[in-house]
């Protein structure tokens, strides 16, 4: 089988040397890798470049935009059996840097700027596009939260899985408790305590989809 997997964080600019990131090791998607290739499958990795975990054939992304073009490259080559998409993107972009009451216009914020203040916008959802680039994979989306109860976790989950045509979504955070659970559109599957769990689980899943569901 063809895996899809992202991992770690997209980032995006305020200046020519700066960014705004999300806290994401890529640690997850590396293990995700090694077990899908450890059973023989062909894995297509995309990681973060902000990613303190890596793997040497894994292919480097900065902005969700960089991603996005990655795998349509994948999209348009070859068939993808399912895609684990766990890159924690980003989901606002600096539209302007007003720097000691100025709009910024140089290519570097002086660093003993007054104050400098950032709009943010928000950005496309990628895992909005997957199921357009991939229309017969099976897709895992993930949902991290930090407030709220585990219930209201699963919920967003089942939610995202309705609005992106997913298929699962795994869910975890402070709100969801130890552990990771897996979602389908039913609701709660199973929660498992680790991420060498989580990716034994999600192996099992996806060659049982493929082998019920044919090539």
């Amino acid at each position: 089988m063809r895996i899809v997997i992202t991992g770690g964080p997209a980032s995006e600019p305020i200046d020519q040397v700066r960014f705004i990131t999300n806290q994401s090791t890529g640690e997850l998607a590396v293990k995700l890798a090694r077990r899908f290739s450890a059973a023989g499958h062909r894995v297509e990795l995309f990681l973060g470049r902000s990613a303190s975990w890596r793997l040497e054939a894994a292919r480097p992304f900065q902005t969700n935009e960089d991603l996005h073009r990655l795998l349509s490259e994948v999209a348009e080559r070859d068939r993808v059996e399912a895609v684990l998409h766990a890159a924690a993107l980003s989901d606002f972009a600096v539209a302007q840097a007003i720097v000691s009451g100025r709009k910024q216009e140089a290519a570097k914020i002086a660093s003993d700027a007054a104050s400098v203040e950032l709009q943010l916008v928000p950005k496309p959802k990628l895992i909005r596009r997957l199921r357009d680039l991939f229309a017969n994979a099976y897709i895992i989306g993930w949902k991290f939260e930090l407030e709220g109860t585990p219930t209201d976790v699963v919920h967003e989950g089942v939610q995202q899985i309705e609005l992106n045509r997913t298929n699962a979504c795994i869910v975890n955070g402070s709100a969801f408790g130890p552990g990771f659970g897996f979602c389908t559109g039913h609701g709660l599957v199973r929660t498992l305590p680790t991420k060498d769990a989580l990716s034994d689980w999600l192996l099992e899943v996806v060659v049982r989809h493929v082998e019920d569901n044919g090539p």
